[in-house]
């Protein structure tokens, strides 16, 4: 387990507060469940979503050319 802390305005706390009181979790744990929801769903597309990208030969090839470059070295992927 780890501990981070961050900073957010008073808005921003009260409606995480209100937020979590409403599901009855602390706000560091609905922080981490709406972060791993968010990842989780950002992270994977369907397969309908899977076919459009590889359909459209101008975003492939931006793809092909982002992975090329992370190959050199020019970047790194967060994990």
């Amino acid at each position: 387990m780890k501990t981070i802390t961050i900073r957010v305005d008073e808005t921003v706390y009260n409606l995480l507060k209100k937020a979590a009181d409403g599901e009855r979790r602390t706000i560091s744990n609905f922080i981490e469940n709406a972060s791993l929801s968010y990842l989780t769903n950002e992270i994977y597309v369907s397969d309908d979503e899977m076919d459009q990208i590889l359909n459209e030969p101008s975003l492939v090839r931006s793809l092909k050319k982002g992975m090329d470059e992370v190959k050199k070295g020019k970047y790194k992927i967060v994990k």
